[in-house]
């Protein structure tokens, strides 16, 4: 018979995290089990400043508190602030396509971060899938894992990607017509 052992919801999250920022060559991710702390490394301090203002400083699962510390590297930063939060976060990010801010009708911005067309997959034992297989898209693992903002939506771009050279063009209108399926 074999033994059933299944991850909690906090390493879930640290999972999802590492799914999300584990490409981004300027972010570095250690979980320590024994103390529940997800310490993420931050070689950008533009970067390392959007992300603490992201992502929650603690995320509470049940009787476990999972303590999420943003540690921006001691040498100064080659690049400054590009602007939003989200441009900022995502800088050098492979998985986003493009960040895409619009004015709001009478109100703040609209903030579009548009994940590229991929299937992310990851070990994940516990009770989602019995295989331990997580299959998901980035935008609803950045729904999960960063703070909710009003008027900032998740997106997967619908065209494919041909190469890095040849970028698709947006369009982002208020109809039902969008170059981008979002979910918030």
């Amino acid at each position: 018979m074999a033994l059933l052992r299944l991850s909690a919801p906090w390493q879930t999250y640290y999972k999802e995290l590492n799914a999300l920022f584990g490409k981004d060559k300027e972010v570095h991710i250690i979980y320590d089990q024994d103390d529940q702390i997800i310490n993420i490394y931050v070689d950008n301090q533009a970067k390392a400043d959007a992300m603490d203002s992201a992502l929650p400083s603690v995320k509470e699962f049940g009787n476990v508190t999972l303590e999420i510390n943003v540690i921006p590297a001691n040498k100064p930063s080659l690049r400054r602030s590009r602007g939003t939060v989200y441009e900022d976060l995502f800088y050098n990010n492979p998985v986003v396509d493009d960040i895409v801010t619009i004015d709001g009708i009478m109100t703040n911005p609209i903030t579009y971060v548009i994940f590229h067309k991929e299937v992310v997959q990851y070990y994940n034992d516990d009770l989602g899938d019995a295989y331990g297989q997580c299959s998901t898209l980035y935008q609803d693992i950045a729904k999960r894992v960063l703070n909710e903002e009003p008027g900032v939506y998740y997106c997967t771009n619908k065209e494919e990607k041909v190469s890095w050279a040849k970028m698709p063009s947006y369009t982002i209108t208020t109809s039902n017509s969008t170059a981008c399926s979002c979910a918030n």
